[in-house]
C-alpha cells in the first residue's frame, strides 16, 4: 500500500485535524505544485511581454506530451487548452448547424456544465435532445449504442459518470456514433483515475477532461483533444485559434489552424499549466501510472466498503455501483434520503465528502492510506456521530 502523504504536507498539515474524502471532487494538491506556482510568476516577472512565447512554447509543449503520454494518443499537437470544460463545450456546439435544431445523444447522468447547457438549449427550440438512463448499469452501454443508430449531430457521453462513478466503455459508445456525429467523451472523473488508451478513437472522439481532480493540478488546465478533420471551423473562436500552420481559407474567411490550435481561445492564467507539469513530472518520477493510482483508491474503497455493514448511520444507504462491478471510478456513491444531513454532520465533524441530492460521494486518493479510512469509520461509529 502507498503512502505518499509526506509529498501532500502543505494541504494535510494545513487542517491536521481534517479527514478529506471528496477526491474526485476538489483534489489536494502535491506540494511540487507550490514551487511551480511560484515558477510562474517568477517566469511572469523576469519575461513581461515575452512570457506568452515561453507559455505558449515550451509549457504548454510539455503539458501537451503529458497529456497524449496518459492518453496514448500518437500526436500531442492534437491537444488543445482552456480554462474550463464549460468553453470548449461552447465550441463544439458552435461547430453544429445553425439552421435547424441540433440533434444530441446524451446520457442523464452528465455533468451540470454540459447538461445545463444543453437544457437551456432545448427551451429555446435550439436542440432536440435524447438522453438514455444510465441506470440499470449493467444494459447502458447497449442501450446507447442502439439509439445511436438513429442520425444525431452530437454524441456526448461521460467515461465515468460523476453522480454515481460507473465507468462506461466509452469507446465503444463513440464507436457506434453516426459517421456524421461528432463525438465527445467527458473523461474529468476518468484522466489520471483510471487507465485510458485512446488510439483506437484518436481519429474519431473529442475527449474533455482537466487538472482539478485526478490530475492534482488545481483550477485553470483544462484540455480537449481535438480528432482531425472534425470542427474544423468553430463559430465561437478566440484569436490563438488563428497561431501555427492555418488551413486553407477562401478570400475573406477568418482562418483556423488545423490541429488542436483550431479550438483555444484567448488570453488565461498559465499557472494550471506550471502545476499540471509538476505534478505530471513527479508522478513520472515516482513510477506512478493512472492503473497503479486507479489500484490504489480500489484498496482503500474494499477497506471502507468492509466496515460499512457496522456503521448505522450508513445501514439504509444503497451502494449506487454495486461493490462488485468492476466498471467505477475512484469515489463511492451512497444513496440515502439523509445523504444531506449526513453530509452536513460529517462536516461539523471535520470529514469533508460531496453530496448530491440524495447521494453521498466519498472519494479515494493517493494522499490517503488505510489509516485514514479507519479515522473515517471510527468517526461514523463513534456514539456522537448520530444525526442530529
Amino acid at each position: 500500500m502507498l503512502d505518499l502523504r509526506s509529498h501532500f504536507c502543505r494541504f494535510l498539515n494545513a487542517a491536521p485535524e481534517r479527514l478529506h474524502f471528496a477526491a474526485h471532487s476538489h483534489h489536494p494538491w502535491p506540494d511540487v505544485t507550490r514551487e511551480a506556482h511560484l515558477q510562474a510568476w517568477d517566469d511572469a516577472a523576469r519575461l513581461v511581454d515575452d512570457k506568452w512565447e515561453h507559455v505558449l512554447g515550451p509549457v504548454f509543449e510539455e503539458f501537451r506530451a503529458h497529456v497524449a503520454g496518459h492518453l496514448n494518443l500518437p500526436d500531442p499537437s492534437t491537444i488543445a487548452i482552456a480554462p474550463n470544460t464549460h468553453e470548449f463545450l461552447k465550441r463544439l456546439l458552435s461547430c453544429l448547424p445553425a439552421d435547424r435544431p441540433v440533434r444530441i445523444l446524451t446520457s442523464d447522468g452528465e455533468f451540470h456544465s454540459f447538461s445545463r447547457q444543453i437544457a437551456r438549449l432545448e427551451e429555446s427550440g435550439l436542440a432536440c435532445v435524447t438522453r438514455v438512463p444510465v441506470e440499470p448499469f449493467a444494459s447502458f452501454e447497449d442501450r446507447f449504442c442502439a439509439a445511436a443508430g438513429d442520425a444525431f449531430d452530437l454524441v456526448f457521453v461521460s467515461q465515468v459518470f460523476f453522480n454515481s462513478g460507473f465507468a462506461a466503455d466509452a469507446r465503444r459508445l463513440v464507436e457506434a456514433a453516426g459517421d456524421d456525429a461528432m463525438a465527445v467523451i467527458d473523461g474529468y472523473h476518468g484522466f489520471m483515475a483510471r487507465a485510458t488508451d485512446l488510439s483506437a478513437v484518436a481519429e474519431r472522439a473529442f475527449y474533455v477532461a482537466g487538472g482539478y481532480k485526478y490530475a492534482m493540478a488545481g483550477e485553470g488546465a483544462c484540455f480537449m483533444h481535438c480528432p482531425p478533420g472534425w470542427g474544423l471551423r468553430p463559430r465561437d473562436t478566440g484569436w490563438y485559434a488563428a497561431f501555427g500552420h492555418l488551413a486553407a481559407a477562401q478570400q475573406g474567411q477568418v482562418g483556423y489552424s488545423a490541429d488542436g490550435w483550431r479550438f483555444m481561445g484567448a488570453t488565461f492564467d498559465p499557472s494550471g499549466l506550471y502545476r499540471f507539469n509538476a505534478v505530471m513530472r513527479w508522478l513520472a518520477g515516482e513510477g506512478i501510472t493512472p492503473a497503479i493510482v486507479h489500484a490504489h483508491a480500489k484498496a482503500l474503497q474494499q477497506q471502507f466498503l468492509h466496515h460499512v455493514p457496522e456503521i448505522p448511520l450508513l445501514a439504509e444507504a444503497r451502494l449506487v455501483v454495486p461493490p462488485d462491478e468492476m466498471r467505477r471510478g475512484n469515489f463511492l456513491t451512497l444513496e440515502t434520503p439523509e445523504a444531506q444531513p449526513l453530509h452536513a454532520h460529517l462536516k461539523r465533524h471535520h470529514v469533508i465528502t460531496d453530496v448530491r441530492g440524495n447521494r453521498l460521494r466519498i472519494g479515494f486518493g493517493l494522499y490517503q492510506t488505510l489509516d485514514e479510512v479507519d479515522e473515517l469509520v471510527g468517526r461514523l461509529q463513534a456514539p456522537e456521530a448520530a444525526l442530529a
